[in-house]
């Protein structure tokens, strides 16, 4: 059997539309599907041809910061990227705030929250 491997993510947003833009901004990633999910709700995968994010939202739902606390469940998800200065440029041209530089043997990160308040980890190791 091969080795196993995350293939994707789903995680809930207030606006998966906004959210798609964003990973298409900072990743270069691209839209893979759209369409109807659970509970009358809707999805985007967003990602590469061998992975990504399904970003959902449900229907009529007032989603308050609380359902977006740090840690709940979700403590951050991590991004390798080849040109760590690069995806930080991005993140900063988008109006987020990266913080929590590391460099470390074997590489290199920082961290950003979305809109929603998901933090993401960067990290290079190049």
């Amino acid at each position: 059997m091969p080795a196993p491997r995350i293939e994707h993510v789903n995680v809930t947003v207030t606006d998966p539309d906004r959210a798609a833009r964003l990973m298409e901004a900072l990743f270069d990633w691209k839209v893979r599907w759209r369409g109807p999910a659970r509970d009358g709700g809707h999805t985007i995968h967003v990602g590469s041809a061998d992975h990504y994010i399904a970003l959902y939202t449900g229907r009529d739902v007032a989603y308050t910061d609380d359902d977006f606390a740090k840690g709940r469940p979700l403590n951050h998800i991590g991004v390798e990227v080849d040109d760590l200065d690069d995806v930080e440029a991005r993140c900063v041209a988008a109006g987020l705030r990266p913080f929590n530089h590391g460099d470390y043997d074997p590489g290199r990160r920082f961290y950003f929250f979305d809109p929603d308040g998901i933090e993401y980890e960067v990290i290079s190791y190049r």
